[in-house]
C-alpha cells in the first residue's frame, strides 16, 4: 500500500538488461522515455505509475485505478478472510489482486467503500489532516433528542483514549434516523458517539467520502472513479 518512488538508474538496473552504470549513457543515446518524453537525469525519480520505454520496450504501464463500491451488509472490507467473503469478491477488474482498501468499513456498515492500487492517494484520504467529509446514514433503537445535534457539534469526550471528537454535523431526518458528517474516522465513532447519548446505532451506512458518492450504484455494485 505504501508509496515508492526509485531512482532511474536503479530502476533500470532491476528491470532490464543494462547495469546501473549503463543508465547514463542511454540517457545521452536518448534511449529511454519516461510517460513519453526523454530521460535526463539518472536522478529522476520512477514511481509506480511513471510509463517506462527503453529502445521502444516497455518496462513498466501500470495504470491507477480508483473503484467505488457499494458494499453490502455482511461481506468483509479485506482482500481476503478464511470465513467470510470479502468485498474483492464483488470487484471485477483486471487489476484487482493490486487493490486495497481505502478506509474500511465494519461487516455490518453498509454503503461507500473506495479501493485503489495507489497507495499515495488512499494515504491522502486515510490522514486525519486531510479531514475529508465523510456522511454517514443512521438508524437508532430509540428517538434522537434534538440536544444530540449541539453535543456532536461541540465533540464528544471519550476517557479510554483521552481525546475528544472533532465537531461533527448531525442532521435528524425523522424520529430514529439521522444523517452524521465528520472529518475523522476514529474506532466505531458514530456507535460511540450516539453510546454517548445511550441510544443504540441498529444500521450504518456511508454515503459520500468527500465529493465521491454512491452515484446511483445498487448493492453490490461499483464503477472506476476518474480521479484528478
Amino acid at each position: 500500500m505504501s508509496s515508492t518512488t526509485t531512482r532511474l538508474d536503479r530502476f533500470i538496473s532491476q528491470h532490464s538488461p543494462f547495469s546501473i552504470s549503463d543508465a547514463r549513457l542511454l540517457i545521452a543515446q536518448k534511449r529511454i522515455l519516461l510517460d513519453g518524453k526523454l530521460a535526463e537525469s539518472t536522478q529522476q525519480r520512477v514511481t509506480k505509475f511513471t510509463h517506462v520505454v527503453i529502445d521502444e520496450q516497455c518496462l513498466q504501464d501500470t495504470k491507477p485505478v480508483y473503484i467505488a463500491l457499494h458494499k453490502p451488509k455482511g461481506v468483509v472490507s479485506a482482500t481476503k478472510d478464511e470465513r467470510h467473503p470479502t468485498v474483492m469478491s464483488l470487484i471485477q477488474h483486471p487489476l484487482k489482486d493490486d487493490l486495497h482498501i481505502a478506509g474500511r468499513l465494519d461487516f455490518n456498515t453498509t454503503g461507500l467503500l473506495l479501493l485503489t492500487n495507489d497507495g499515495e492517494w488512499s494515504r491522502r484520504i486515510s490522514l486525519p489532516e486531510t479531514k475529508l467529509a465523510k456522511t454517514y446514514e443512521v438508524t437508532l433503537s430509540k428517538p434522537i433528542s434534538s440536544d444530540a445535534i449541539d453535543v456532536f457539534r461541540e465533540g464528544i469526550y471519550f476517557s479510554f483514549e483521552n481525546i475528544t471528537t472533532l465537531p461533527a454535523e448531525l442532521e435528524i431526518l425523522t424520529e430514529t434516523t439521522a444523517r452524521v458528517t465528520l472529518v475523522e474516522g476514529k474506532y466505531h465513532q458514530i456507535k460511540r458517539m450516539f453510546g454517548f447519548l445511550q441510544n443504540e446505532v441498529l444500521a450504518l451506512h456511508r454515503t459520500s467520502i468527500g465529493n465521491i458518492t454512491l452515484d446511483g450504484l445498487s448493492v453490490g455494485q461499483s464503477r472506476l472513479l476518474t480521479i484528478s
